[in-house]
């Protein structure tokens, strides 16, 4: 038989029963100004047993026994709240109908003061009990392992400084915080006192001369981060930081394993965004998603946020058989998300897909699958239109063919005004995605999102940069002025499934992606992160520009307008549509070229097609691309 309360929390029931005949006793004593009443005093002896035995068994249906002490909460003491006043209310009522001593009947006042001394009595207990538990001891007090000055007195400082003072074998001893609130100046968390705001901090770092800096702060800007890195490495001092938002999110909850170096991704990085989790969970709750380019580095952050947003099924989609595999195991082995089917296939096998959506049959499609290296694509002319657009347009048709209720195209920066045959096949994509969601014999809602770089893939210049400063050097910058869009991969894939709620006729939205990024100026901040001054440890080498390699990207060019939506941070593009006539042309006409290795003939069509794209001039037409969002900002 197993007993409602375990062995080990036997003390705690002595100690509550204890409080309990406390209470009751001082009840009394406390009622009666020159003494206990002997016939009032033979109601005591007789009932206290009762109040014990009644309050106790209450205790243990409210569950007291199943918390730790040490780690009480306000939750708890509420709970306690409620079981103290459930007791004393039963107490005070068997004990008033028992009778236990002939006519005396207990007075309301004994058991009004009863239930608040009661309740002093074990919320006082329970508190006094984390508080010497947790009560560093002597040879703690003094500082042990690193100072710290932790940026930031919010519910992350908080939870931070508590932690190391707990946890002396975390290495850290907070000797100060700083917080931009100017009414936390001076006051203390845990007894560490808040030394001033972030504008003071040049000053505390001289005075205070802390081993490391620590940003506790997952919300802060990359403006707040540099900030605070830049006063730091002038006082040669290392700065450590919380991960952001979506990484918390997503990883460990416990915010003491998580302290890690300051990365130039936390620096580049905004405000965070705001995503409207309702909206997005009424069309991804309960359906299967497909996602292709599943491993790839946005395909596997979609996975990772549509897994946590109460997806029924989702369909991994890849051509790489490690990426397939890596994903899978993270979803699966990491992140408790068992239904998830992997898939390896190539997304341009018409056959091998329709398979795959005959088995599933997907909800919604989200088609980030493309090849992306500028320098690659240019010497594989045939593989850029075969796997980018021709592979798009398989896709699309095999979704409509199954009636995907969506389908969300990721696009990129490099489609407007493309150079390169990369941006050229990504601009055919959008056409495609255009081009369909205006058919009105589909049913599929089709939209497509353009966006710049973002930080961490696999294409960007962030792990190459890293891996050039660890060897020492040079990091390789093809121009002096070569600027680019940034955004976090967490961010830029939020937006992307936001997005997919809004738009279903073939609309291409565009990313905020803040200010563009000096390449030059993200190599030197990496080399300075790294502990290195520029030039002088690691040399930056100027290396040219690729071939169609673009010194500034733009999001969208002189024909198309923006337009603002619901979302601040996603923008609609509109423009005359696309003649779907005319694309079907040229797409058969690209497939063919491939299909015969035609490479220069490939090439010279996919530009001319790009250069003067045939659309439809018509006022209909215009007025379906506006739609019934608000006016041009841009």
């Amino acid at each position: 038989m197993t007993l409602p309360i375990s062995k080990h929390r036997l003390w705690q029931v002595g100690v509550d029963a204890a409080l309990i005949a406390a209470a009751w006793y001082l009840a009394f004593q406390l009622r009666f100004d020159n003494g206990v009443p002997v016939y009032y005093h033979t109601l005591f002896e007789r009932s206290i047993a009762i109040v014990i035995g009644v309050q106790i068994v209450t205790f243990i249906a409210f569950g007291f026994y199943n918390r730790w002490w040490r780690y009480v909460s306000t939750r708890d003491m509420w709970g306690a709240a409620r079981g103290v006043t459930v007791a004393c209310v039963i107490s005070s009522l068997v004990v008033y109908f028992a009778n236990p001593v002939s006519h005396v009947r207990l007075p309301r006042s004994i058991a009004i003061m009863d239930f608040l001394l009661l309740l002093a009595f074990v919320a006082g207990a329970r508190m006094l009990a984390r508080t010497l538990l947790e009560r560093p001891a002597a040879r703690d007090i003094v500082a042990r392992g690193k100072e710290v000055i932790v940026v930031g007195a919010g519910d992350a400082g908080h939870l931070i400084v508590k932690e190391m003072l707990r946890q002396p074998s975390l290495g850290y001893t907070p000797i100060g915080l700083v917080d931009d609130d100017p009414k936390t100046r001076n006051l203390r968390v845990h007894g560490v006192r808040v030394l001033g705001t972030t504008d003071d901090l040049p000053p505390i770092l001289h005075k205070q001369k802390p081993d490391e800096v620590l940003i506790a702060i997952p919300s802060a800007p990359g403006s707040v981060r540099g900030k605070v890195v830049e006063m730091a490495r002038r006082e040669s001092i290392t700065v450590k930081t919380l991960p952001g938002l979506h990484e918390l999110i997503a990883g460990d909850l416990d915010l003491a394993n998580q302290i890690r170096p300051v990365q130039v991704e936390d620096v580049l990085g905004r405000e965070p965004v705001e995503v409207d989790l309702e909206s997005i969970a009424s069309y991804l709750a309960e359906e299967t998603v497909l996602v292709t380019g599943a491993g790839g580095s946005i395909g596997a952050e979609l996975c990772r946020q549509i897994a946590r947003l109460g997806a029924a099924r989702l369909v991994l989609v890849e051509n790489s058989e490690r990426a397939l595999f890596e994903i899978e195991r993270e979803l699966v082995g990491e992140r408790g998300f068992s239904a998830c089917a992997p898939v390896l296939a190539d997304v341009g096998n018409a056959r091998k897909l329709r398979e795959v959506f005959e088995r599933y049959r997907p909800g919604v499609v989200f088609h980030a699958a493309a090849y992306k290296h500028v320098g690659l694509l240019e010497a594989n002319p045939i593989e850029s239109v075969r796997n980018n657009a021709l592979a798009t347009r398989v896709v699309a048709d095999v979704a409509v063919e199954f009636e995907t209720k969506r389908f969300v195209l990721v696009s990129t920066d490099k489609a407007a005004n493309p150079k390169n045959l990369m941006g050229q096949s990504k601009a055919v994509c959008e056409w495609i995605v255009e081009a369909y969601g205006h058919r009105p014999d589909v049913a599929t809602r089709f939209v497509g999102v353009r966006f710049g770089n973002v930080l961490g893939s696999s294409g960007s210049v962030i792990p190459i940069f890293r891996r050039q400063i660890e060897r020492g050097g040079p990091v390789t910058v093809r121009h002096p002025e070569m600027k680019r869009f940034f955004m976090t991969i967490p961010e830029a894939v939020s937006l992307v499934v936001q997005a997919g709620s809004i738009g279903g006729r073939g609309e291409i939205f565009v990313l905020d992606m803040g200010d563009p990024v000096r390449i030059l100026d993200l190599a030197r901040n990496m080399i300075q992160l790294s502990g290195l001054e520029p030039e002088r440890d690691v040399r930056i080498e100027f290396t040219g520009a690729l071939p169609g390699e673009k010194l500034h990207e733009e999001l969208w060019t002189a024909d198309e307008v923006v337009h603002a939506t619901k979302h601040p941070k996603i923008l609609r593009l509109t423009r005359p549509q696309i003649d779907s006539g005319w694309l079907e042309e040229e797409l058969a006409g690209l497939e063919r070229l491939v299909t015969e290795g035609e490479t220069l003939e490939l090439v010279s069509r996919l530009g001319a097609m790009v250069k003067e794209p045939r659309r439809e001039r018509s006022s209909a037409s215009m007025d379906a691309a506006m739609g019934p969002e608000a006016g041009p900002v841009a």
